[in-house]
C-alpha cells in the first residue's frame, strides 16, 4: 500500500498491507504459509455477566458466530488488467475478499478495495447459494463499498456501536482468510482511534480500531464482532511482519458513508 493508504502497496515504514481481494488483484504480500509456534499470550476471562451454570450455554464466541455468521458472505472478483506478457496484452486478475449483509434485501457492507476496478463480482452465501453482486458504490478514501444482489429476506447483522468501545472488550473476526471460508477467530480490542497518521499514512479520516484477533489476506470486507455478536467494525488492514496488529474501520464510520452510497447509486 503506498502512503497514501491507497491500499494497494506495503508502505516503506511499516509495510501495512490491506487483507483482502488486493492480494490477488494488485499483488500485495500474502502472509506465508510455514507453520511458526506463536508466542505464549495471557488468556482473557470470561464476560462476567455470563452464567457458569452447568446446564447454560456459556461459550459466548460461538453464540455471537450463530448469531451473525449466516450474514458473512465470500466476494470474488475479477478484473482485466493489461499484460505485455501474454498475447492479446491483457490478463484476467482474480481476487477474494469478504463482506456482511447489511440489510435483508441484498445490501453488502465491505471494503472498496475488494471490489476496486472488478468486472465481476460474485457473492457466495453461507449457505452455497452464488449471486452476481453490484457495486452500488465505493469510497476510497475510507475503503468502504456497497454491493447488491437480487435476493430477499437474507439474513443481516445487528450493528453495534463502535463510539462506545473500550480497549480489553472482546472482538470477533468473521471471514475467507486465504480462501477458507467462514473462519472464526477471537481477541480483543487492543486500541480505538488509531489515526491513519499513526499507521503512517497521509489520510486522516478514519479512526481505526486496533485488535489482535488473528486477520489475514481474504478478511478484507469482514465483519469485527463483539461478544454480543454485533458488527462494530470493518476488517481491513494489517501491519505486515507484526503479530497481532490488525485493524478494522469503525462501523458506525462505515455505516455513514454506506448510506451516503446507496442513496447516490438512487
Amino acid at each position: 500500500m503506498s502512503a497514501n493508504f491507497s491500499w494497494k502497496k506495503p508502505l516503506t515504514n511499516l509495510s501495512l498491507v490491506s487483507v483482502g481481494a488486493i492480494t490477488a488483484l494488485f499483488g500485495a504480500h500474502l502472509v506465508p504459509s510455514s507453520i511458526a509456534m506463536p508466542s505464549q499470550q495471557p488468556i482473557a476471562q470470561l464476560p462476567s455477566t455470563l452464567s457458569v451454570n452447568t446446564g447454560t450455554n456459556t461459550n459466548f464466541i460461538a453464540t455471537a458466530v450463530e448469531k451473525t455468521g449466516s450474514a458473512v458472505v465470500r466476494i470474488d472478483s475479477t478484473r482485466t488488467l493489461s499484460s505485455r506478457y501474454t498475447q492479446s496484452g491483457r490478463r484476467v486478475a482474480r481476487g477474494t475478499g469478504s463482506g456482511f449483509i447489511i440489510k435483508s434485501n441484498g445490501f453488502i457492507l465491505t471494503n472498496a478495495h475488494v471490489v476496486d476496478g472488478a468486472d465481476t463480482v460474485k457473492v457466495t452465501l453461507k449457505d452455497g447459494r452464488s449471486f452476481t453482486g453490484r457495486v452500488l458504490g465505493a469510497d476510497r478514501a475510507t475503503d468502504v463499498a456497497v454491493v447488491q444482489i437480487q435476493a430477499n429476506n437474507l439474513p443481516a447483522v445487528s450493528i453495534g456501536n463502535s463510539d462506545q468501545l473500550k480497549p480489553g472488550e472482546w472482538a470477533i473476526a468473521i471471514g475467507n482468510p486465504l480462501g477458507l471460508d467462514n473462519t472464526v477467530t477471537v481477541g480483543i480490542i487492543s486500541g480505538t482511534g488509531r489515526s491513519s497518521r499513526a499507521l503512517g499514512t497521509r489520510d486522516r479520516s478514519v479512526g481505526f480500531i486496533q485488535t489482535d484477533a488473528a486477520i489475514n489476506p481474504g478478511n478484507s470486507g469482514g465483519p469485527l464482532l463483539n461478544q454480543s455478536g454485533q458488527v462494530i467494525g470493518i476488517n481491513t488492514a494489517i501491519i505486515q511482519g507484526a503479530q497481532g496488529l490488525g485493524f478494522a474501520i469503525p462501523i458506525n464510520q462505515a455505516q455513514q458513508i454506506a448510506t451516503q452510497l446507496i442513496a447516490q447509486a438512487g
